[in-house]
């Protein structure tokens, strides 16, 4: 009988984590599953999924050449409205889904391919952005003192700027151009992956396991990169895939201003500004280009939302 016992008290000592609560998972894995029952998550994965397809399938949707004058291809000889021959618009006249714009252009086309320009001008800018950002704020708050000093008074001189403004100011010296515009977005964007990353590493770097990291021996160096910032780049996700949302209006803005992607490449902030004296006369030139810039910056934030709620832990 004794042994008996001492059998089932070594079985219920031998219980293991996994047996109470079930086999471990990564927690990527449990951040997508968290992200897919949020309803922000899901509808700006469903944007952004939308939007990535139909920049990499804009040569078999697009019916022409973002960059084709249609005088002398067509019977069309200047601006035309969106011409569905479905809903009524004569057959005799050439359909155009959005209509064509003062050049006599496919706007349709020119709305699919815009959408490689901008989802590639908010990937690039933030990823920018992120490496330099990432790279200052934990540099800065893990070794402190003069080096925290003197990188983030360097941040704040450039958060003592209006984002817009400086990067208005920036493209203006190095002169108009797509290149010079995401260089632009990327610089007045450095502060704020370089606050939050500092804020993050300052709050990791005192657990206990990082002291025992340093009393093991391993260099300040191998601490950081190691230890500190694969545990700090939570909030920093977060922060980037909002980034992406504002790189696209900040460099809108200075291609509707003409500092940024100049004519006739099909940029949805060039299509506005080239567009802006017409939007009595002609609303569909405005119209179709805003709704794409507002669809995309919807499902970049409602994404980011998402993802904030899927990694907080105190809501899971």
């Amino acid at each position: 009988m004794t042994k008996m016992k001492t059998a089932v008290a070594a079985a219920e000592a031998n219980i293991t984590a996994e047996t109470l609560m079930g086999p471990a998972v990564p927690m990527w894995k449990r951040t997508w599953q968290r992200l897919l029952r949020k309803r922000s998550g899901q509808v700006g994965l469903f944007i952004i999924g939308f939007m990535v397809v139909i920049a990499l399938a804009a040569p078999i949707l697009a019916p022409y050449d973002p960059d084709q004058v249609l005088i002398g291809v067509e019977h069309v000889k200047r601006r035309e409205a969106p011409c569905i021959h479905l809903l009524g618009c004569e057959a005799s006249k050439p359909q155009h889904i959005m209509g064509t714009d003062e050049n006599v252009r496919d706007v349709y086309s020119r709305i699919l391919y815009g959408a490689r320009i901008s989802l590639m001008i908010g990937i690039v800018t933030v990823s920018v952005s992120l490496i330099f950002g990432v790279l200052i704020g934990a540099v800065a708050g893990f070794f402190g003192g003069w080096t925290d000093t003197i990188l983030m008074r360097f941040m704040d001189v450039i958060l003592g700027f209006p984002s817009l403004l400086l990067a208005i100011a920036i493209v203006a010296v190095l002169g108009p151009g797509i290149q010079n515009a995401l260089l632009a977005v990327s610089i007045v964007s450095l502060p704020a992956y370089a606050r939050v990353t500092r804020a993050s590493v300052l709050s990791v770097k005192t657990l206990d396991f990082v002291a025992a990291s340093q009393l093991l021996g391993a260099s300040r160096w191998r601490i950081l990169f190691r230890r500190v910032l694969p545990n700090a780049l939570t909030p920093i996700v977060v922060l980037a895939t909002l980034g992406i949302a504002t790189s696209i209006l900040d460099a809108a803005g200075l291609s509707f201003l003409g500092l940024g992607a100049q004519p006739p490449m099909a940029e949805w902030g060039t299509m506005l500004g080239s567009a802006k004296d017409q939007i009595f006369s002609a609303p569909h030139l405005v119209f179709f280009p805003g709704i794409a810039i507002m669809l995309t910056v919807l499902g970049f934030n409602l994404l980011g939302d998402g993802l904030r709620d899927a990694l907080d832990t105190r809501l899971n």
